[in-house]
């Protein structure tokens, strides 16, 4: 499914997202507008798998604007707690989106759980993205990394759950990377560290040119 550079719709109105998908897409040369840019409506997520969802939001946003869309879904999902919060990820931060809170929330329950040993903390975060076209095609690209949660939460970069999120093989949280050292990740180069740029890498390699290429 080759796309060639133009206008592109990020389907989502978290900022963080929105400015990570931006920051990836930039060497291909589109003309990146989000959802909350045209004022379209968040859908309802009513999928039951993280894939669902992404494909959900792009094809709702695509059929509004009529202009290819890629939507993210993601979260973690922490073994101890049987995988949750998983796809209710931004769900346990509430309606005001508090990750603070929601982080505690993790930790106790963590606590509750027993696991208080780095072999009872490992966690995964998760990335589907969803390419719909205006001609009816979808397509899904996954990433995942893998790493432990570390209390209290570390740095104030990226956001959501980034700050307690040890990615395997590193002495700093995501909290604590830059963008550049969270991504790691350009045109031709490896897949990248975070779950993002990992599904990134996916759909770039399937679908995308450089500008310059």
């Amino acid at each position: 499914m080759a796309l060639r550079a133009g206008p592109i719709v990020i389907a989502s109105h978290n900022r963080g997202k929105i400015r990570e998908i931006q920051d990836l897409l930039g060497p291909f040369g589109f003309d990146v507008r989000s959802a909350a840019d045209l004022g379209l409506a968040d859908p309802e997520e009513t999928g039951e798998t993280f894939a669902q969802n992404a494909v959900l939001k792009a094809e709702t946003a695509c059929r509004a604007c009529r202009l290819p869309a890629l939507a993210d879904d993601s979260g973690l999902a922490v073994d101890a707690l049987g995988g949750a919060p998983g796809i209710h990820s931004a769900r346990w931060a509430g309606p005001e989106r508090d990750f603070a809170q929601a982080m505690r929330n993790i930790e106790e329950k963590l606590q509750a759980a027993g696991a208080t040993t780095v072999d009872k903390r490992q966690a995964h975060f998760v990335c589907v993205l969803a390419l719909a076209l205006p001609d009816g095609k979808t397509e899904t690209f996954t990433g995942t990394v893998d790493g432990t949660l570390v209390w209290p939460p570390r740095g104030e970069k990226g956001f959501g759950y980034d700050p307690v999120f040890l990615p395997d093989g590193h002495e700093r949280t995501f909290g604590e990377m830059s963008a550049a050292e969270k991504h790691g990740w350009s045109p031709g180069g490896p897949p990248g560290l975070s779950h993002r740029a990992r599904a990134f890498a996916a759909f770039a390699a399937a679908c995308l040119s450089p500008v310059n290429a």
